[in-house]
């Protein structure tokens, strides 16, 4: 009888403690609920400095005046001269693969690069900023979108499969934006990609360096007369069928001036010389190299001494 009684109390026992465990796991998960959310919270606010404190100090509240979500693109005043910071980007997508170069194409301008994708590739934004558009259309973009920066550039990505962001939305450089495709105009699976500065497009091969997925420099500098001849080298150093020769990039005056509108065409006498920095130069090298002194040449490409300057770098040294 006694042995009858333990073997009942035992049991009974057993029982009470299993049933307590499921109940002693969901006290902990509720417990931990609470934390969970207060760091979830301190993240998101944490984020939300950081993006408000860019957004402060950003050169594109001085640069546009309205937030429309009308056009993709709409030009205003363009500045003669505007540097653009390019640290803290990521590059939109990890193809290095150019088809299509910025400018003239069939008949008609190019405003952007295309970079080979597949379908489904992930597209990330390039800068952080605010998403403007998120739309489609069928015989242009494609399913595109557009997000002002705040370094004053806005940047389209187009011809995706989906968009991953909504409108007004706010992302850092690097966060997922969508899905590469071949949605309306495009004959094949690819990422359209442009830089816009005031609505204006401007030759992303100037800013990015898609085969080693990095950016040209630090800071680019916008500059009204030497724009077009800059842009046309970009092509030739870092565009489809592209190649880069270190030291010399003299290139004829005359075919600068043949870019320029006619009102603003003026001849030099002489070829502006550039020099693409070779792995491990300096500024001390290079002046060495050129004859001049770093001070020279950091004034002629607005640069400080103390500037890391980078291989495949563009510097004008005349």
């Amino acid at each position: 009888m006694l042995t009858k009684k333990v073997i009942k109390k035992f049991a009974f026992s057993t029982v009470l403690t299993i049933l307590a465990v499921p109940a002693m796991g969901q006290d902990l998960l509720a417990k931990q609920a609470p934390i969970d959310r207060k760091m979830k919270a301190v993240d998101s606010m944490a984020l939300h400095r950081l993006i408000q404190a860019e957004s402060y100090e950003s050169p594109a509240a001085d640069l546009y005046n309205d937030w429309n979500n009308r056009y993709a693109h709409k030009a205003s005043v363009l500045p003669d001269t505007f540097r653009i910071d390019l640290r803290g980007f990521c590059m939109p997508t990890t193809s290095r693969v150019l088809t299509s170069n910025f400018g003239a194409r069939w008949g008609r301008q190019h405003k952007g690069l295309d970079i080979k994708v597949y379908i489904g590739d992930t597209i990330r934004a390039a800068f952080s900023g605010k998403v403007r558009i998120v739309r489609y259309e069928g015989k242009g973009y494609g399913k595109y979108v557009v997000i002002r920066h705040y370094n004053g550039l806005e940047t389209i990505y187009g011809h995706m499969s989906k968009q991953l962001v909504t409108e007004e939305q706010e992302v850092r450089a690097g966060n997922p934006i969508g899905l590469g495709g071949n949605t309306g105009r495009s004959t094949g699976s690819h990422l359209h990609f442009e830089t816009r500065l005031c609505g204006i497009a401007l030759n992303p091969a100037l800013m990015f360096d898609f085969k080693n997925q990095d950016v040209v420099s630090d800071f680019y500098v916008f500059r009204k007369s030497t724009y077009n001849h800059e842009s046309a080298e970009a092509t030739r150093l870092r565009g489809v069928g592209g190649k880069a020769v270190n030291g010399d990039l003299d290139i004829p005056q005359q075919s600068y001036a043949s870019a320029q509108p006619a009102s603003s065409k003026k001849v030099r006498a002489h070829a502006t010389r550039f020099h693409k920095v070779a792995k491990g130069e300096t500024l001390s090298s290079i002046a060495r190299k050129r004859g001049m002194t770093v001070s020279a040449i950091c004034k002629l490409n607005h640069i400080k001494a103390n500037t890391r300057i980078r291989a495949g770098q563009i510097l004008r040294y005349n």
